[in-house]
């Protein structure tokens, strides 16, 4: 069975390790009546350690809500999320917000950095108002590999856009979490900004063994993932491996097209 065959909502890939996260039946509905909205349809995925993979789809798939449910930022409707084997739905607040700090590392669109902190301290912030004491040995690789070294003592209006970006980057990985959520990373970088953010987070994969899930409505940035997982209309449409731009493209003009109102 092909990639392009394999059912919209059972997609799993054969590996050696348990995922690093998963969902069962993932379904997740807005409002009711003339206004129901499904964002998710019995999406079951599941996303392995030491991978870099990109969620894809058009405007309204549901590829960010997917991302939302998987770190414990949304709650889904029926089915489950899991962290490793942490199903999300039976922990508390606190339980969840301890979740994310601990096992989950975030990278946005928008870098997040306080402007009065140097890159050290936004880095290591985190981590102090979790009460946790950084791992001086990590957070020197962390900083070696993003190439931040000579920066530490800067503050972020003194640094670049990408330069930025990498202090996020690093910032996300100093608790050392399991996996990171990226949400659009380069989408307020410029081509030759955004790729080099990008051979980063590849690199992070192959010698620091991350596991990295990306949203991305980018063709030219999903490429560098090792595995790209397409939604449409709340389902898993297809799911392909270390696939170039062109084969992205032609799979996006595929399944994008008219379609009724979905979540993001």
């Amino acid at each position: 069975m092909t990639s392009a065959q394999l059912p919209h909502h059972a997609v799993r890939q054969p590996h050696g390790l348990p995922p690093a996260a998963s969902t069962v039946e993932l379904t997740k509905v807005h409002g009711s009546g003339a206004r129901r909205v499904t964002a998710l349809d019995r999406v079951s995925v599941e996303f392995q350690q030491g991978q870099f993979t990109a969620i894809m789809g058009p405007s309204g798939s549901g590829k960010s809500t997917l991302m939302q449910c998987l770190a414990g930022l949304d709650s889904p409707t029926s089915g489950s999320a899991r962290i490793g084997t942490m199903e999300l739905s039976r922990l508390s607040d606190r339980q969840l917000t301890r979740l994310r700090r601990e096992r989950i590392g975030f990278i946005f669109q928008a870098f997040h950095l306080l402007p009065t902190l140097t890159v050290a301290e936004n880095i290591t912030l985190p981590l102090g108002i979790a009460g946790r004491r950084p791992d001086r040995q990590w957070l020197e690789e962390v900083v070696t590999v993003l190439g931040l070294s000579d920066r530490l003592g800067h503050r972020p209006g003194e640094l670049s856009g990408g330069q930025q970006q990498r202090v996020a980057c690093a910032r996300a990985l100093a608790g050392r979490p399991e996996i990171v959520f990226a949400d659009e990373p380069t989408g307020n970088l410029d081509t030759r900004t955004g790729a080099e953010v990008l051979s980063l987070l590849g690199q992070l994969v192959r010698e620091m063994g991350q596991t990295i899930v990306m949203v991305t409505h980018d063709p030219a940035a999903a490429a560098y993932a090792d595995r790209v997982v397409f939604l449409a209309d709340g389902r898993i449409v297809d799911d392909l491996w270390q696939p170039g731009t062109g084969q992205l493209l032609e799979r996006m003009n595929r399944f994008d097209g008219p379609r009724g109102p979905r979540g993001r």
